[in-house]
């Protein structure tokens, strides 16, 4: 059986590298830990070649650990709008304090789009949700009790790894089958949740409940899938890569046999989050981009 997970990577696609290593750097906490430009192998690898040359920047959180930001110069959607699209909606990072991360981020280029407030269906779990400068979304969660159904990890850094991430799709089920069949994901039950960021986005009452499913994956890792409002629309990239974030990676113990609609044909690539080992990139049922990073 094939095991996905943990999260290696979440890939952002930006107009500019250097405004993002700042923002990571002063407000997140983030470290540097490479940058140049992306290969010919690289972009052929994302089916991309006008990617080749395009600055990129590797970061971490405190500059440590095995769970990468990614920014990629691209050229962005200039009609995109965050929660109005199929495909990955937000990464979510650990922190230790969501209510000192308010307070630090308040004037900074991380827009607030949702303050601190504990979950709809736990009080033992509190998050904010943020709008950063490339569009991208990030929620920040503090779990203030370790909870029996949810393998979390502990955050060593005050602001964290991402442990969560968050696609919209047109159903849950459909989410649910395409991660069950390619990569034996136990499909996770359908819950109702009030998501207040979906809500502003499409215009609905704030208390509005939207459909999800947690589900579980290796290396302390999970996929949240959201089911989006009617007139949601599709995330459109035919040279560039899908606009804020374009693009989770996972780890895989062997790149899957069973999946149609890989991007292009599978490179071995030396540099981080890669290691010199296989990957390739395909495309989920909700037009979210994974790219699988053999163990």
């Amino acid at each position: 059986m094939i095991t996905l997970g943990p999260i290696s990577c979440v890939t952002i696609a930006v107009a500019q590298v250097q405004p993002l290593i700042d923002a990571y750097t002063l407000h997140l906490g983030y470290g540097l830990v490479d940058t140049g430009r992306i290969s010919a192998q690289e972009a052929a690898l994302w089916d991309r070649p006008l990617l080749a040359g395009r600055r990129f920047a590797l970061m971490l959180p405190g500059g440590e650990g095995h769970t990468y930001i990614r920014f990629v110069e691209s050229k962005p959607d200039p009609n995109y709008v965050a929660f109005r699209h199929f495909g990955w909606n937000a990464a979510e990072l650990m922190v230790q304090d969501v209510d000192k991360v308010a307070e630090q981020l308040a004037d900074s280029p991380f827009k607030i789009i949702g303050p601190p407030a504990d979950l709809s269906f736990s009080d033992k779990i509190r998050a904010m949700q943020v709008l950063g400068p490339a569009k991208e979304s990030l929620y920040l969660t503090h779990f203030k009790e370790r909870l029996p159904e949810f393998d979390t990890p502990e955050p060593k850094h005050f602001i964290d790894r991402t442990f969560i991430t968050i696609v919209g799709g047109k159903t849950c089920e459909s989410i649910n089958a395409f991660y069950s069949k390619h990569f034996g994901v136990a499909k996770a039950d359908a819950v109702p949740g009030v998501i207040s960021v979906i809500s502003a986005a499409h215009g609905l009452p704030h208390d509005t409940h939207h459909k999800l499913a947690a589900m579980t994956l290796a290396g302390q890792s999970f996929i949240e899938a959201d089911e989006m409002p009617k007139g949601t629309l599709p995330r459109e990239s035919q040279t560039e890569l899908p606009t804020a974030i374009a693009m989770i990676s996972f780890g895989v113990e062997k790149l899957p046999d069973s999946i149609d609609s890989w991007l292009a044909p599978a490179q071995t690539l030396a540099a981080p989050p890669y290691h010199g080992r296989r990957a390739r990139v395909c495309v989920g049922a909700a037009g979210e981009w994974l790219e699988l990073i053999e163990r």
